[in-house]
């Protein structure tokens, strides 16, 4: 009977967490897609990169989604079996709390070691390519990045620029231009415009044809006029050079070697995640008990509660070893020792240990 049970806590937990899982990282990635489409649409991201920036992304996400997906999935698998009074039927049988937890360690093992890949080496690598591809963009000042109908914005240059029409061979037509010169303004009007290549790879010349150019301070009546046939405006390219790396996305090897408080802190909160994940699958065997007339989801509210009581908990503790606030050696050891004895108590206290315990004490002290 044994075997089944374990067969079948572990199907039923296994597909709760693929669900819970995928949903939860549906909602992420719709909400951070609106934000990506926005980066591109205002140049601050190439159109082709999209799609490559949400698969790293939603790489990072995994990190946190698995173990919430399985802290969840282990609640509501097991809180059925309490509202139909199966779990009622096993007790009665002998069924304890070891019975359960065999499956369940399982794949928390499983999920710990993907988790802890993820954390470790994974995530902070997409979190380092996300840094390249948006540190490129800043590299790349490039008229295909243009729309026609719309105005875009370059931070670097200071300028706004308008095409009303593009041709597929990159060729602007009526182009607006307004940029900013020190204290004055210089706005270009012209029918044509296009891009072209210096000797120097760093500087690039905006060249433009039929057109006006007016050059003044604001709110002064005098502004130099004029007309020309070919104009060219040179800009200069971002200097290239090595994203700054933060804490979050250095390699695992750079953080190892590390004895700064911050490097030392992010080390310990990825070793963090995958330690929380058995942490989270120990407090759902007793919080997911409930009784027949109990909702559907009155055990994940308090799922939910706890969850958050210990990602808040954590990340205290991580800004508190940031700041020397507290030593290195309690780091963030004490949040999971804490919640691990908070289960115990609740496992204790559900399956009869501290009614037992005190009723020991009370047949010694009647002696």
């Amino acid at each position: 009977m044994s075997s089944i049970l374990s067969r079948y806590i572990l199907k039923e937990t296994a597909q709760t967490w693929i669900i819970v899982t995928l949903v939860l990282l549906l909602i992420l990635l719709t909400n951070q897609f609106a934000q990506v489409l926005g980066d591109a649409a205002a140049n601050k991201l190439p159109k082709e990169a999209v799609f490559k920036v949400m698969g790293l992304t939603s790489l990072q996400y995994l990190t946190i989604l698995i173990p919430i997906g399985l802290f969840l999935s282990i609640v509501l698998a097991l809180g059925r079996l309490y509202r139909d009074s199966e779990m009622a039927a096993l007790m009665a049988c002998g069924i304890g709390p070891a019975s359960l937890y065999r499956p369940l360690s399982l794949l928390a093992v499983i999920l710990m070691l993907l988790v802890g890949w993820l954390s470790l080496s994974v995530s902070p690598g997409a979190m380092r390519e996300v840094q390249v591809v948006v540190e490129a963009a800043k590299q790349r000042v490039d008229l295909r990045f243009l729309e026609a109908g719309r105005f875009i914005t370059f931070a670097d240059a200071d300028a706004v620029m308008y095409a009303q029409s593009i041709t597929a061979a990159g060729e602007l037509g009526n182009v607006f231009v307004q940029r900013h010169k020190g204290s004055e303004i210089e706005v270009i009007v012209a029918r044509r415009a296009w891009q072209s290549q210096t000797s120097d790879e760093s500087v690039k010349v905006l060249k433009f044809a039929d057109g006006h150019r007016y050059q003044g301070r604001p709110g002064s009546a005098v502004f130099d006029i004029v007309s020309f046939e070919e104009y060219g405006m040179p800009f200069a390219m971002p200097a290239a050079g090595p994203p700054t790396l933060k804490p979050e996305s250095r390699p695992l090897a750079d953080l190892l070697g590390a004895q700064d408080p911050v490097n030392r802190a992010e080390l310990q909160w990825r070793i963090s995640v995958p330690l929380a994940l058995l942490v989270l699958t120990f407090l759902a065997v007793p919080l997911s008990r409930s009784g027949p007339r109990q909702g559907r989801y009155g055990g994940v509210a308090a799922g939910v509660l706890v969850y958050i009581i210990y990602v808040d908990l954590l990340g205290a503790a991580k800004v508190w070893v940031e700041h020397e606030q507290s030593p290195e050696l309690l780091g963030l050891w004490w949040v999971h020792a804490v919640f691990l004895m908070v289960g115990c108590i609740l496992l204790a206290r559900q399956f009869g240990y501290l009614n037992g315990l005190f009723l020991r004490r009370g047949l010694r002290i009647g002696r």
